[in-house]
């Protein structure tokens, strides 16, 4: 399923491998940058050669299929891409996405993401959606409990204002991850963290902020 150059990306095709299937059907989601014809472009481009039959959903200006749910339910996998994690859950829920999001995750589609992609399963994370300095995100779609917060490594503020945020109660603790990291979750459980780079980590982030380390499976070996 991996190719040198443009092939799909190592985290996608994990989550790809999780659904089971030779031909996985998978859906790509970007209403977190208002659905960039660029981004949908790029990743049709990734998936030449791949078995996987990609689709995009599109909600801007308006839904690009007549019937998203029986786009998203006959689906595989779902990946959804990173940017404003506020918007997008607004946009979501006008058109009924959370519903439907959460009867995929309930059939057993695999659900995935980057950045905003990943909070929006959580209750909540850290987010620059309301502007360069973070902020608390505590709308999520709640499928996984606690929060989540991404960049973990290479944005300086993200760990302190994380914790922060965690003391003073505004998130739940939660899982925090380095870029590149990923966290594998069945149902409500952390089965595994893997990365497509070597030295970047996981941490589950608790309510004393205390972090344990969480050692992952690199997906390049």
């Amino acid at each position: 399923m991996m190719m040198p150059g443009g092939a799909v990306p190592l985290h996608l095709a994990y989550a790809l491998s999780l659904t089971g299937k030779r031909e996985p059907r998978i859906c790509v989601i970007n209403t977190a940058i208002g659905d960039d014809p660029r981004w949908a472009v790029a990743m049709y481009d990734r998936f030449i050669g791949s078995p996987a039959r990609l689709s995009h959903l599109s909600l801007f200006p308006m839904p690009n299929v007549t019937d998203p749910a029986d786009l998203l339910l006959s689906q595989d996998a779902i990946f959804v891409g990173g940017g404003s994690v506020a918007n997008m859950l607004a946009v979501w829920r006008v058109h009924g996405l959370d519903t439907i999001l959460r009867k995929a995750w309930h059939a057993g589609v695999v659900l995935a993401g980057s950045s905003a992609g990943g909070i929006c399963w959580f209750e909540g994370g850290t987010t620059d959606s309301f502007g360069v300095e973070l902020r608390p995100f505590t709308d999520g779609l709640s499928l996984l409990p606690g929060s989540f917060c991404p960049h973990y490594n290479s944005e300086a503020r993200r760990r302190p204002i994380y914790h922060q945020l965690i003391a003073d109660r505004t998130l739940a603790p939660g899982l925090a991850c380095d870029d590149g990291v990923a966290g594998h979750f069945v149902d409500n459980t952390l089965v595994e963290v893997v990365a497509d780079r070597p030295g970047s980590s996981a941490y589950q982030v608790g309510a004393d902020l205390a972090e344990t380390r969480l050692e992952p499976r690199f997906l390049g070996s």
